[in-house]
């Protein structure tokens, strides 16, 4: 079985020869697991630093002087839904990152919490991105809002957001799309929907823009994170495929860099595998203390 991150981490801690072999091999694997070459050199000096004057006495206590350097470029994210006014959930992210699913396991969350949930098909240049949504819909017990495959993806937010008012429901869920011919195509189309939101009287509290990311695919993510916040502001990412063996440290640097917070991380394939972001627990598992 492939050695997590974590793993290695832990295993490098309970040599306790701080030789410069060991900060060279500790920067190493600080890269390798995603931190990129700043954070993995301001990390490594500062452990140099303070293994120097502390002299830290277990591998325990290493760990926990490189989880405290993280903790302060990471966030959780608890959105608040506003009762007796329409929410929108804009939910956003590349094809195959699992945005849709994400969508359904949000909806069965916030369904069971007792909020009126609608789901928003404005992914209209993917005909197969409909008719998922739909079936989730189906599966999830929530009424969908959809038109026709290459709809004008404002026009079905538009509908959505006055079907929402008509029907009291609290919570829309919007799905994206998440390729089109090219990416200013893409950026113009999410800026347009932007606007719609905007003009529709929709409270700025009450409209979220979440980023769903592949928690597997390291600088890849930061990238995407980069371009989407760039184009239209993300209030913070959704985490598919999370799992312990997973290096993390990208996310690491979305919330050095970019200040976007993490909400949600989906556990598994079915409609309940999602939960908020534990930060402790990630940082737990990232250093190997978990």
């Amino acid at each position: 079985m492939k050695k997590s991150f974590g793993a290695k981490l832990k295993a490098l801690f309970g040599i306790k020869t701080f030789d410069e072999a060991f900060y060279e091999e500790l920067e190493d694997m600080l890269i390798e697991g995603d931190l990129g070459g700043r954070m993995a050199m301001e990390v490594s000096d500062e452990v140099r630093k303070v293994a120097k004057s502390e002299k830290p006495k277990t591998q325990e206590e290493l760990q926990l002087l490189v989880k405290n350097l993280l903790s302060k470029k990471i966030n959780g994210y608890v959105p608040d839904i506003h009762p007796d006014q329409v929410n929108i959930f804009l939910i956003l992210g590349v094809n195959g990152v699992g945005k849709t699913t994400s969508i359904a396991k949000l909806a069965r969350f916030y369904t069971k919490q007792g909020h009126r949930v609608l789901l928003a098909a404005a992914d209209t240049f993917r005909a197969a991105a409909i008719d998922q949504l739909d079936l989730h819909a189906q599966r999830t017990g929530c009424r969908i809002v959809k038109q026709e495959n290459g709809s004008d993806p404002g026009a079905v937010i538009y509908d959505a957001i006055n079907s929402a008012k008509a029907k009291g429901e609290d919570l829309i869920l919007a799905d994206t799309a998440g390729r089109m011919h090219n990416k200013e195509n893409l950026l113009r189309e999410l800026q347009k929907i932007d606007k719609v939101i905007r003009s529709r009287g929709i409270q700025e509290e009450c409209y979220r823009k979440f980023l769903v990311i592949d928690s597997t695919t390291g600088q890849n993510g930061l990238s995407q994170a980069e371009l989407f916040h760039q184009a239209i502001g993300i209030d913070a990412l959704i985490l598919t495929k999370y799992d312990s063996a997973a290096k993390g440290g990208a996310l690491i640097q979305i919330g050095e860099r970019l200040g976007i917070p993490i909400a949600f991380v989906g556990t598994g394939e079915g409609y309940d595998h999602i939960e908020p972001f534990d930060k402790d627990e990630f940082l737990d598992t990232l250093v190997g203390l978990a």
